[in-house]
């Protein structure tokens, strides 16, 4: 197979073009449908546009991993030194030749350019952002959220990078996922804070009236989201989803043969221990268990923060998103045991992960001011309830 060189600058340029033609389409759109709003107005619909081209990239970045097109292109920013698998024929032809089946193909090697094309496009989308809401009067958020959303997409680049130079390094890769899923909640946070904006006017914040066992159970419930995506990327990225191809036990047994030391060893190369001998069939199947058994925790929180939630007037969407999005991991996880990881359900199961982390960043942020609603509305029960954030 062809070599290259693992950093080429020279089609960088031609990327950052490409990225900024890709942002054009959203930005425009957002400019002819707010044409007569308000700065913030404008301000807001733009980053509700670039949190769902976001949480796309994510499931894209997935597809990407998940059709073994992370090494489509070997080098990084370009593909062969090219900024298009168009310019790359001769040695991707020369690859495949020599590895029919290996990781340099032509659909690979797309696949793995526009994923880094959409990921510059919305780089780009997001310093507009950041760009605007200094230059924005009358600010209802810090606009140092979109400048640490920048620095953040930037980082972001950088661990797309090293995917790709060290050759899917599962830590690495791992880590990607979750910056990703971070760029989410930090544009979140943007949106609802945006959303703040009425009539022209700030809304004042209201003392948050949650009680303290909610707020600890909605944190709680965060954390070990988090922890779950986190073995969740360490699964997929150790190819260690079928393990365990029946459910609820796992290899005819409750309890199988587990590496717990192997499998939870950080810092190695795909497949290999950190001694560089081959990973154990027994390590792989504690990756996948401990997967599966904070499940059931995160599902009894989540669960029991979504029944909450309904119980408190004004947060009863953000529990049907969640009681929908926990029902939906629990049958894109079990599809992905029982039917050998089918691609559909494995993008649903990343894509519902990334959607878990929005609704909570809303309720995070927009819970305080809900409740003070719940309490006013009993003296103003005919007046409209307030548009959603997420209305662009």
């Amino acid at each position: 197979m062809n070599t290259a060189a693992l950093y080429d600058l020279s089609p960088l340029v031609r990327i950052m073009v490409a990225g900024a033609l890709l942002a054009a389409g959203p930005l425009v759109w957002v400019w002819l449908r707010n044409r007569g709003a308000s700065p913030v107005k404008r301000l807001h619909a733009l980053t509700v546009v670039t949190l769902f081209l976001t949480f796309d990239l994510v499931l894209f970045g997935a597809f990407t991993r998940l059709s073994d097109s992370g090494l489509g292109c070997p080098d990084w920013p370009g593909c062969y030194g090219n900024a298009s698998p168009l310019g790359a024929h001769a040695d991707i032809s020369a690859a495949q030749s020599a590895m029919p089946s290996g990781p340099v193909t032509r659909g690979k090697a797309w696949i793995e350019m526009i994923h880094r094309y959409l990921a510059t496009g919305v780089g780009v989308l997001i310093l507009v952002i950041a760009v605007t809401s200094w230059l924005t009067p009358r600010r209802v958020i810090s606009p140092w959220w979109a400048t640490g959303t920048l620095i953040w997409v930037c980082i972001q680049g950088a661990f797309g990078a090293l995917t790709v130079t060290m050759k899917l390094f599962p830590a690495i890769v791992t880590l990607h996922l979750m910056g990703g899923l971070l760029l989410l909640a930090l544009l979140c946070v943007q949106v609802v804070g945006h959303s703040k904006w009425r009539d022209g006017a700030a809304v004042h914040p209201q003392p948050d009236l949650m009680t303290s066992g909610m707020r600890l159970l909605l944190w709680s419930t965060f954390v070990a989201l988090t922890m779950q995506i986190a073995l969740g990327g360490w699964v997929s990225t150790n190819y260690a989803v079928l393990a365990c191809n029946e459910f609820p036990r796992c290899q005819g047994s409750w309890w199988p043969e587990m590496n717990f030391q192997q499998g939870f060893e950080i810092w190695r190369k795909l497949g290999l221990t950190a001694q560089g001998d081959p990973i154990s069939f027994s390590a792989l199947t504690a990756i996948h268990y401990v997967h599966r058994v904070m499940a059931f925790v995160v599902l009894g929180l989540a669960g029991m923060l979504a029944w909450r939630l309904n119980a408190t007037q004004g947060l009863r969407l953000q529990s049907r998103w969640l009681a929908a999005l926990i029902g939906l991991q629990l049958v894109t996880g079990l599809s992905n045991v029982v039917f050998d990881w089918p691609l559909l359900a494995a993008l649903l199961h990343t894509g519902g992960a990334g959607a878990l982390v929005v609704v909570l960043t809303w309720v995070a942020c927009e819970a305080p001011a809900k409740a003070r609603q719940a309490i006013t509305s009993a003296d103003t029960s005919a007046r409209p309830q307030t548009v959603s954030s997420f209305n662009a």
